[in-house]
């Protein structure tokens, strides 16, 4: 059985783009938008997923009852992006790779996790990450080599996450996926579109 590999899900932003209303608590297909991503990381099964929560903590918490998660509060998410993945990395101490999902991309499948975990498996070297791309962009989520990478992401501060340290490096192998990595719903029309058939 290969290494287990960690999850981290982010939903502790205050998403100031979709209105006043909880972004992680707006329903797509009946569900909350974190609900589906953090059902996605436990069915993938790759290993043990934290939740880190900040902004509508306690509503987002009651949302995801019930499933096999690690939830890990971020007193300091107000602070950006970046505290929120040293608060996951913290939660998962023991897996050598970190699979960073974001809690607004209800899109992502158990299989486009088990594609990144595949991928880094059969490298030879072990690669800094693993990052999907539709059509030429980078997507979301990623897999990060932390034993590779743990230095620069110790270094990491405000709303910065592992995207600029990723630019400067060579060794990243890039993965063709479907369009689900690049969409996040960031507004409430993101939602509405996101629910058309």
């Amino acid at each position: 059985m290969p290494d287990p590999i960690g999850i981290v899900l982010l939903a502790a932003g205050r998403g100031t783009r979709f209105g006043e209303a909880a972004k992680m608590l707006g329903l797509l297909d009946g569900k909350p938008l974190v609900r589906h991503a953090a059902e996605c990381a436990v069915a993938a099964n790759l290993g043990p997923v934290a939740v880190i929560l900040g902004a509508h903590g306690a509503a987002i918490r009651q949302a995801l009852d019930g499933l096999h998660l690690r939830i890990v509060d971020n007193p300091a998410h107000a602070e950006g992006l970046s505290t929120s993945l040293r608060c996951g990395l913290d939660a998962l101490p023991e897996p050598a790779a970190i699979i960073v999902m974001l809690g607004d991309m209800p899109r992502i499948r158990p299989a486009h996790l088990a594609a990144l975990a595949a991928s880094f498996v059969a490298a030879n070297p072990a690669p800094a990450a693993i990052v999907p791309v539709h059509r030429g962009a980078r997507g979301n989520p990623v897999l990060l080599n932390r034993v590779l990478l743990a230095p620069d992401l110790a270094s990491l501060s405000g709303d910065q996450g592992a995207g600029r340290i990723l630019a400067a490096r060579t060794d990243v192998v890039e993965r063709e996926m479907d369009a689900a990595v690049t969409l996040d719903i960031d507004t409430q029309a993101a939602l509405i579109d996101a629910a058309r058939p």
